[in-house]
C-alpha cells in the first residue's frame, strides 16, 4: 500500500475540511519548508490525532510475541507430522521471527526448521539452522538427533570427510549417554550412514559431464562517461518540454542493454496473502511478500534470519541483517508499526533520508530554499535547477548533475527530481506532510534523533528508551529531516519505480510453471527516472533483486528518444483511458499511439477486439450510450451495455472459481466449468476478445496438470493467437505464452515442435530480458536435453 491506510487518510480529510479557510488556503500554497513547519503546529495540538495514529498501529504490530511463537509452533509440529514440510518451513519461521532473543526456545526454532528443510531437500541451508541452533545453546540431551541429521546433510552433499567427523562427534556423544536404549533407533542409522558413508568412498561417482551450450552468451557493454550506469550508446538532454531525457546516440539494435543500475533506496511491499493452510486460527498464518522475500536485496526467502529487535523485518543472511541493521534499521526498528500504517511511500522517504545521511539533506534542502518562491512557472524552475553550482560548467546546463558534469545514481539527481509541489491537491499534500511529521515526532520521542543526524548505529540490539520530549517541538534539525521526506513522498507519485518479479500461481510443484508479474518493491532509481513514458516504448525494463536492466524492445536509430512505459500501454487501454491514469504524472501523454488514435478518430484495435458481439449474427456490437447495437445493418440487435457488462462479470467470477477447483485437486470440475465458461462467453464476446485467450490459457493449465499434453498444447495454441492479435508476434506477452507451450511440449514428448517453439520463445525472451535470464537458462536446458535424445527417436517426432 503506497499511501497510509483508509483510516488515516480519512482522518487527515477531516481534519483539512475542519481548518479555517484561511489556513487552509496557506497550506495550500505554502512551500515545503512552510508546508512542514505548520503542519508540526497543527499535530502539536491535535493531540486526538496522534492517539488515534496510536490506535491504527496497534493493528499492524510488529513486536515480538512469545505467545503466536507458541501457537506458531504447535501448528508447525502439526504440519510436519502431515508431512507437509512446506507449510511445517513457514510456521517455522515464524516463530524464528517471535521469540525473544536469548530465550532458550531459539534453538529449538532453528533445530525444528532445520528438519523441515531436510525433508524439502535444502541440505546447505538445514546445515545453517543447525549451526544456529548449536550456537544458541541447543539443549545437549537433544543434540544426538541434530547431529545426525547434520552427518545425512554433509552425506547428501558428499562432503565425505566432513560427514565422516560429523559421524565420529555422534558416536562419541551417543556412547557417552548413560541410557542407550533410548537411542537403538539412531545407533542403527548411524551404523546404516557408516555403511554408506565406506561405499561412496571406495566408489566415488564420476566426474558429470559439462553441456555445452547451457550458460548464456556475455553482453558487450561499454559503460557511458557521464551517466553512471548508463550505455555509451546514450546520451542526456535536457529541454523546457521533455525536462531531462536519453537519446540514442547511435544506433541501437533489439536486444542491447541500455541501462543497470542499482536502486538508490527499495522498500518491499507487504503484498497479497497467499494461504499456507486451511482454518480460521487465532493468529495469521498466511505467508505475504513481507515472509518470501530479503527485507533489504529482495532475494526470495528460504529460512530466513529474522531481525533481533521486531517480528516484521527478515533477511536472506546474517550479512544482509547486519548491513540493513547498520544502514537504517536501527532507527526503523522500533517504528515498524507506524511505518506499516503510513504507507510504502513513507517509509521510502524515511529510508530515502537515512541512506543519503543527514549532512547531504541538510546541504540540498538549504540550497532548495534560496529558489524562486514562485512556485507556478515550472519552467523558470527548471532554468533555476540548471543554474546550481552543482551542477558544473560540463553539465551543459542539466539539473542534477554533479561538479564534473557527470549524472550519478546519487542523492543529489534523487533529490533533483521534481516533486510538483504546486501540482499534487492540496489534501493530498496535507496528508504527507501529517504522515512526515508523525515520524519525525516519533523519532524524537524515541530517542532516535542523534542516530538520524549522526547516522550512528546503536551498538546493542535493543530497542531505545523514549526521550523525555514526547510532545514538544521538533528540533531544526529534524524539521530539514520532514521538510526532505515530504519532498520525497511528492516526488514518489511521479517517479516510484515498481519492482516486480515473475510469481509462482499455486503450490508451483507442476511440470508447467504458471506465473504471473507481481509488485515487490517500491523504489527510487535516479538515473532510471530521466526515461520519459510512452504508451508504445522501445524498452523493455526487467529486475533481479534491487538492480533494474533496460534493454531496446525495437531497434533505435540514432537522434530518437529511449521511452519506457509508465503503465498504460497501446495494447491494454484504450487512449481515454490511457490518458485518465497517466494524469497522477501531471502530463497528457502525446506520444504516437496517443496522437494516432485521437486525431484519426479511427476506433482503437483494443476497443475492436474487446469488444462485445450480437447473440444471434456474432458481428459487433458498438455505440457510446448505454444501449449497444449491432453493426450488421440487417440484424438490428440492440443491448443493454449494462447487462452485457454484468455478464462479464459473472464469467470472470466463474472462471475464479473453475480455477480455484483446481487448486484443491479437481481438474476434472475445473475443465466442466471452463468449458461451460467458454460457451457462454462465445454468445456476447468477440472471438478475439483477451478473456477468450485466458480461458484458453487456464484450459490448457488443466489439461498439462493431469498429464493430457497434447490437449494443453491444443488449447494454449489458441491463447497464442489472441495474445499475439493483442500484444504482436515479438512482445514479452509472447515470450512468456511460448515458454509455457515450450514446457508442454518437452513434457510430452513433442521433440521437433518443441525445438522449434524453444528457439522461437529465446529469441523474444532474450531482447526482453537478456541472454542470462532463469527463463533462457531453462529452455536451453531443455533444447540440450532433446538434443541428446537418440537419432532415431529425433526422426520418429
Amino acid at each position: 500500500m503506497a499511501l497510509p491506510v483508509a483510516e488515516w487518510q480519512g482522518r487527515a480529510a477531516r481534519l483539512w475540511a475542519a481548518l479555517d479557510p484561511a489556513l487552509r488556503e496557506r497550506l495550500a500554497a505554502a512551500s515545503l519548508h512552510d508546508a512542514v513547519r505548520l503542519g508540526c503546529e497543527l499535530l502539536r495540538t491535535e493531540e486526538e490525532e496522534e492517539a488515534a495514529l496510536a490506535r491504527l498501529c496497534h493493528q499492524a504490530p510488529t513486536d515480538k510475541e512469545p505467545e503466536a511463537a507458541s501457537r506458531y509452533r504447535e501448528q508447525g509440529n502439526q504440519e510436519f507430522r502431515r508431512g507437509q514440510y512446506q507449510a511445517a518451513l513457514r510456521l517455522y519461521s515464524k516463530v524464528v521471527c517471535h521469540e525473544l532473543p536469548g530465550s532458550p526456545e531459539v534453538s529449538v526454532c532453528f533445530a525444528n526448521r532445520s528438519a523441515a528443510l531436510f525433508h524439502l531437500g535444502h541440505f546447505e541451508a538445514c546445515l545453517e539452522d543447525i549451526a544456529r541452533a548449536e550456537s544458541h545453546g541447543y539443549p545437549d540431551r537433544l543434540l544426538p538427533k541434530v547431529l545426525l541429521r547434520k552427518a545425512e546433510c554433509l552425506l547428501c552433499l558428499e562432503r565425505l570427510q566432513d560427514a565422516q567427523d560429523a559421524l565420529g562427534v555422534l558416536q562419541s556423544k551417543t556412547a557417552m549417554d548413560g541410557v542407550m536404549t533410548t537411542h537403538l533407533t539412531r545407533l542403527k542409522r548411524l551404523s546404516q550412514l557408516k555403511v554408506k558413508l565406506c561405499e561412496k568412498e571406495r566408489c566415488p561417482e564420476p566426474a558429470r559431464e559439462a553441456h555445452g551450450g547451457i550458460e548464456g552468451k556475455s553482453e558487450i557493454w561499454e559503460e557511458n562517461n557521464s551517466i553512471s550506469g548508463a550505455s555509451s550508446s546514450l546520451s542526456l538532454s535536457f529541454d523546457a518540454e521533455r525536462g531531462r531525457h536519453l537519446v540514442a546516440s547511435q544506433d541501437i539494435v533489439a536486444g542491447q542493454s541500455l541501462l543497470r543500475e542499482e536502486a538508490f533506496v527499495s522498500v518491499l511491499c507487504p503484498g497479497e496473502s497467499l494461504a499456507v493452510q486451511g482454518g480460521d486460527t487465532a493468529w495469521d498464518t498466511r505467508a505475504t511478500n513481507a515472509d518470501l522475500y530479503c527485507h533489504r536485496c529482495l532475494r526470495q526467502l528460504l529460512a530466513p534470519v529474522p531481525c533481533q529487535g521486531c517480528s516484521y523485518a527478515k533477511y536472506c543472511s546474517q550479512d544482509c541483517a547486519d548491513m540493513a541493521w547498520q544502514q537504517y534499521h536501527s532507527t526503523e526498528c522500533s517504528l515498524g508499526a507506524l511505518l506499516l500504517t503510513l504507507g510504502v511511500f513513507c517509509h521510502v522517504a524515511l529510508r530515502t533520508v537515512l541512506l543519503a545521511g543527514f549532512a547531504e539533506v541538510s546541504r540540498l534542502v538549504g540550497w532548495s530554499h534560496s529558489e524562486d518562491k514562485d512556485l507556478q512557472n515550472p519552467e523558470a524552475r527548471c532554468k533555476r535547477l540548471s543554474e546550481a553550482p552543482e551542477a558544473g560548467a560540463g553539465a551543459k546546463g542539466i539539473p542534477g548533475c554533479d561538479s564534473n558534469g557527470q549524472y550519478q545514481s546519487s542523492y543529489q539527481a534523487l533529490f533533483h527530481l521534481l516533486p510538483h509541489t504546486e501540482q499534487h491537491s492540496p489534501e493530498h499534500k496535507f496528508l504527507c506532510t501529517l504522515s512526515v511529521v508523525a515520524v519525525c515526532k516519533q523519532l524524537q520521542a524515541a530517542g532516535l534523533e542523534a542516530a538520524v543526524l549522526s547516522q550512528q548505529s546503536p551498538q546493542q540490539w535493543s530497542k531505545p528508551k523514549t526521550s523525555e520530549k514526547t510532545c514538544g517541538e521538533l528540533s531544526p534539525e529534524l524539521k530539514t529531516v520532514a521538510e526532505a521526506m515530504l519532498r520525497h513522498m511528492l516526488q514518489l507519485q511521479c517517479n516510484a519505480q515498481a519492482i516486480t518479479v515473475m510469481q509462482e500461481l499455486g503450490p508451483g510443484d507442476g511440470a508447467v510453471v504458471n506465473k504471473k508479474p507481481v509488485r515487490l518493491a517500491t523504489a527510487f532509481f535516479p538515473v532510471l527516472s530521466l526515461l520519459n513514458h510512452s504508451c508504445c516504448p522501445n524498452t523493455s525494463v526487467s529486475f533481479s533483486g534491487t538492480a533494474a536492466t533496460v534493454r531496446a524492445s525495437q531497434p533505435i536509430p540514432s537522434g530518437q528518444e529511449v521511452l519506457h512505459c509508465y503503465g498504460p500501454h497501446q495494447c491494454r487501454m484504450r487512449v481515454a483511458e490511457r490518458q485518465q491514469l497517466l494524469s497522477q504524472y501531471f502530463f497528457k501523454c502525446r506520444c504516437r499511439a496517443c496522437l494516432e488514435e485521437s486525431e484519426s478518430g479511427v476506433k482503437s484495435v483494443v476497443s475492436i477486439r474487446n469488444s462485445f458481439c450480437c447473440p444471434k449474427c456474432r458481428a459487433q456490437m458498438q455505440g457510446e450510450e448505454d444501449t449497444l447495437y449491432c453493426t450488421n445493418e440487417a440484424c438490428a440487435t440492440s443491448g443493454s451495455r449494462e447487462n452485457l457488462s454484468g455478464r462479464l462479470q459473472d464469467l470472470q467470477q466463474q472462471m475464479k472459481k473453475a480455477l480455484d477447483l483446481l487448486r484443491v485437486g479437481k481438474a476434472d470440475h475445473s475443465i466442466k466449468m471452463l468449458l461451460k465458461c467458454q460457451m457462454d462467453a462465445g454468445n456476447f464476446l468477440s472471438p478475439e476478445h483477451l478473456l477468450m485467450g485466458e480461458m484458453e490459457d487456464h484450459l490448457a493449465q488443466v489439461y498439462a496438470t493431469l498429464g493430457k499434453w497434447q490437449e494443453a498444447a491444443r488449447h494454449l495454441k489458441k491463447s497464442i493467437e489472441i495474445v499475439e492479435m493483442h500484444h504482436g508476434p515479438e512482445s514479452v506477452e509472447i515470450g512468456h505464452e511460448l515458454f509455457k507451450l515450450a514446457q508442454i511440449l518437452f513434457n510430452g514428448f513433442a521433440v521437433s515442435e518443441a525445438l522449434s517453439t524453444i528457439q522461437r520463445a529465446e529469441g523474444i525472451l532474450s531482447v526482453h530480458f537478456g541472454p542470462q535470464s532463469a527463463q533462457i537458462q531453462e529452455l536451453q536446458e531443455m533444447k540440450t536435453c532433446l538434443s541428446e535424445l537418440p537419432r532415431n527417436i529425433l526422426q520418429r517426432t
